[in-house]
């Protein structure tokens, strides 16, 4: 027996001792291919890191730039945009089984003994030329009816709101993959080198819903593709400002030593994120001039402020931040991203609804009014939406004016306008429950390579290279939507 445990025990130790060379080598070869395929994509694009990767775009794009309202949140779509008038006379009844068929619901609701239907309180009609029926709450984008396509048939694999976000803006639930606007950045630049290809502003509602910075982050891109996040207030860029007794040509001359140490660190390491650096410090010098003549809009005319509603002079608002996304689009900014917290409505909807709408009911029509009388919305695709939708049954008690709705995966709306999009159109159906679909569903996966393809972008080919496979923004799904595209 002796000798069999020393074979073993020896065995073992040259098992451990292997694995400890394999997973040592397994892990300096992802480092290399990483900073391979980074060096690899700085060098196709030279001395241009503003413009396209070579070869895109795949084919000519229907629309230049993107300006994505994202609610975050959910907002319900049988409040909004998805009217069941059938369920009217079944208020109060037990969700049915046949509905249900068993999916999976929060543990917020989980504990309830009763789901009661919950019909909207809010009366809808037709609007435009093509009929579209909206709701009460949304008088502003019933005006622009005929501009835009209504999804009602979205849905989507999360049930709960950091996946679910996560999911739209990155095509994973998990975090840590590149945003879509950090997708877009890398494959075709910026139009203006005076500012990021990639921007982000935020606003609250009155309620709140936290979003984290990754969100808009590069995952294993190159970090220059990230999202700048813009602020309201005095300092929209962090860290932007020259520090008190530091003069502009200082700062140049501080930069061009930076720079020239920097490209001598490159030479001995060929670690691409030491150009990265170098380009980020170029484009915040050149930012110091550009974002202050950006966010300044006392040269707008009274009547576009007029247009957004009174909230436009309150900086950070969802109304300035409406404005600012036109400005950044006129001066070629590649993804523009609005988020807007307060969506979240398990208890008291009818209210906290109403005082959403108000928010962002008349800037998002006025977006879509004001780029399209200065001929950009035929080449700006605009995206407004959320994660999920919200449940037909009340959580918590319901009354005859009152309710709240969980998270429901199953079913939502969204709706686009611009950029190659057909206006005037539905596409879409859900049961008379809004629970599931039944005509038409279009995944997260198939949006997002929809909008990648009105970018003249074929999702299947828009990919990097990272720890041994090829990722892309879709992953291995998502097919176009084609009854959408003009």
């Amino acid at each position: 027996m002796e000798p069999l445990r020393i074979a073993q025990t020896m065995n073992r130790r040259l098992f451990l001792s292997g694995a400890g060379v394999s997973l040592g080598a397994l892990a300096l070869e992802t480092l290399l291919e990483r900073d391979r395929a980074r060096g690899a994509e700085a060098s196709a694009r030279g001395s241009a890191p503003f413009g396209p990767l070579p070869g895109l775009p795949h084919f000519p794009p229907r629309a230049k730039r993107v300006i994505y309202l994202f609610q975050s949140g959910a907002p319900s779509q049988l409040d909004l945009f998805d009217p069941k008038p059938a369920i009217q006379a079944r208020r109060g009844i037990e969700l049915p089984d046949s509905v249900r068929m068993g999916q999976r619901i929060t543990t917020m609701t989980s504990g309830q003994k009763s789901f009661p239907v919950a019909p909207s309180i809010f009366s809808y009609a037709k609007h435009g030329q093509c009929g579209m029926e909206l709701s009460e709450l949304i008088p502003h984008t019933a005006s622009i009816a005929d501009r835009i396509c209504l999804i009602r048939s979205m849905r989507t694999e999360a049930i709960n709101h950091d996946p679910a976000v996560t999911f739209v803006q990155t095509g994973s639930q998990i975090a840590g993959r590149p945003s879509m606007g950090a997708w877009v950045a890398y494959g075709l630049g910026t139009e203006n080198q005076d500012l990021p290809a990639f921007v982000v502003l935020l606003s609250r509602g009155r309620t709140d819903q936290p979003l984290y910075d990754r969100l808009w982050g590069s995952g294993f891109l190159p970090t220059r593709y990230q999202g700048v996040k813009l602020r309201g207030g005095k300092a929209p860029v962090l860290f932007l400002e020259n520090p008190d007794g530091c003069p502009r040509d200082a700062r140049r001359r501080m930069l061009d030593d930076i720079a020239a140490l920097d490209e001598l660190h490159h030479q001995q390491s060929g670690d691409p994120e030491i150009m990265t650096r170098v380009a980020q410090y170029e484009l915040g010098y050149r930012m110091q001039a550009s974002v202050p003549e950006l966010t300044n809009l006392a040269s707008e005319p009274a009547s576009v402020k007029k247009l957004y509603g009174p909230d436009v002079e309150r900086p950070g608002s969802f109304a300035a931040n409406c404005l600012l996304a036109r400005r950044l689009a006129e001066r070629g900014v590649r993804f523009i991203q609005l988020y807007h917290m307060g969506w979240d409505q398990h208890s008291d909807l009818p209210n906290q609804i109403r005082m959403q709408c108000k928010d962002t009911d008349q800037p998002s029509a006025a977006l879509i009014h004001d780029l399209a009388q200065r001929g950009l919305l035929d080449d700006t695709l605009v995206i407004w939406g959320g994660e999920f939708g919200r449940t037909i049954y009340s959580q918590g008690k319901l009354t005859e004016t009152n309710y709240g709705r969980d998270h429901h995966p199953r079913c939502f709306s969204l709706w686009l306008a611009g950029g190659g999009i057909k206006p005037g159109m539905t596409l879409g159906e859900t049961d008379d429950f809004s629970y599931n679909i039944v005509r038409d569903p279009v995944d997260v996966y198939d949006l997002n390579a929809t909008i990648l393809h009105l970018l003249g972008v074929d999702h299947t080919r828009l990919t990097y290279k990272f720890q041994g496979r090829d990722f892309r923004l879709t992953d291995v799904h998502g097919k176009l939507v084609k009854p959408i595209l003009a």
